[in-house]
């Protein structure tokens, strides 16, 4: 196949294109407009291959985005482009409107047009796969609810609005045109290239650098921990062989309180950095659990959030292969391995005017 994966140089997205250039001979189309979070470093391993393209498009330029189609004629749409950050989204709610609801609307048009023009056999194995949140269900209420595909939804922050919205809009349009769409909802995603405005690489670094953990409220928080590789090799998954029409929740079975993971975080930094001198410099003798901070807790902040995987398994046959524990050792570890990856980011050298990549071409 040939996939388009909008977004591929975002934390999940680059997990995906790295997943499908390892591990099948698909190809890759990468449309990015490199925002602060779409990162080329994520993907070094993969971008000198023959089968991966990357194009420097805005999804909301309708005009970029159908020549995106026209020149590349791919099999599978995975739309992974979207503003992710629920602190962000409170401070600045336009951009999360913009990108995740007029940029998945122009993209939906687009597709829609391309696909409406497939000859027979290419038009029906031609496939939308948008990529969502749980976020999208809300609150739980009861410590045994899960969510489920049919979920009523209740969004709380703008981030996780506009994402129901871009859910909305997909459904809207498989009912309506007929377009083949598929949407995935997963859980809280973790592990390597994750952008360090998130709780785990901030725990890490700011732990690496004596800094205080900040934990919002009281740390009760609980949410269903991912390991993104394992999200990735699902997601392939149901672009591949979901059917069309359908919902997917994607869960790693591994539910914890905010709190919990920053001390795990902690326990792993003590027994793989040797000494506490990070610790110290901020003159706490306590370890780095010592640099926890309990700052006020952020406007509509759920409380939990749980996925019932149940669907994507029975139908098909995908379940996590990492635990909390194996993810997130890896994680650390991962971290304490590449600081020259996270160095980059924290000095801003990774960002695409520092690049200069503005001057780049479509490449293969």
């Amino acid at each position: 196949m040939k996939i388009l994966v909008t977004g591929g140089a975002g934390f999940i997205g680059s997990a995906v294109i790295r997943h499908i250039i390892e591990n099948t001979n698909d190809s890759v189309v990468n449309v990015d407009n490199l925002t602060y979070a779409g990162n080329l470093e994520s993907l070094a391993a993969v971008s000198d291959d023959e089968r991966y393209c990357l194009e420097l498009v805005d999804i909301c330029d309708r005009h970029e985005v159908d020549r995106v189609f026209e020149t590349h004629q791919p099999d599978v749409v995975m739309h992974l482009a979207a503003e992710s950050h629920v602190d962000r989204s409170i401070d600045g709610p336009l951009i999360f409107l913009k990108t995740n609801i007029i940029g998945t609307y122009t993209l939906l048009e687009a597709a829609r047009y391309y696909w409406q023009n497939l000859v027979d056999g290419k038009k029906q194995s031609f496939k939308f796969h948008h990529v969502s949140t749980d976020e999208v269900y809300g609150d739980l209420d009861g410590p045994d609810e899960l969510f489920r595909e049919d979920t009523s939804y209740a969004p709380s922050s703008p981030y996780s609005a506009s994402k129901a919205s871009s859910d909305h809009l997909v459904r809207a349009w498989g009912r309506t045109y007929g377009l083949p769409t598929v949407i995935t909802n997963c859980s809280n995603n973790y592990g390597p290239y994750h952008f360090p405005e998130k709780l785990i690489p901030l725990m890490i670094l700011n732990a690496l650098d004596g800094k205080p953990l900040p934990v919002y409220g009281d740390g009760q928080q609980i949410r269903d921990w991912l390991y993104v590789e394992d999200h990735a090799r699902a997601l392939y998954l149901v672009a591949g062989h979901g059917k069309s029409g359908e919902t997917y929740n994607i869960g790693g079975h591994n539910e914890k309180a905010n709190i919990d993971v920053v001390k795990i975080v902690c326990e792993l930094l003590e027994e793989l950095v040797p000494s506490n001198k990070q610790s110290r410099k901020s003159g706490n003798t306590a370890g780095f659990q010592g640099l926890i901070t309990y700052v006020s807790d952020r406007p509509g902040h759920d409380v939990r959030y749980a996925i019932d995987a149940g669907k994507i398994e029975r139908e098909l046959g995908w379940t996590p292969q990492e635990t909390f524990e194996s993810g997130i050792r890896k994680t650390v570890l991962w971290y304490l391995q590449n600081k020259q990856w996270w160095s980059h980011v924290l000095d801003g050298s990774y960002s695409r005017e520092r690049l200069g990549v503005d001057n780049l071409t479509e490449s293969k």
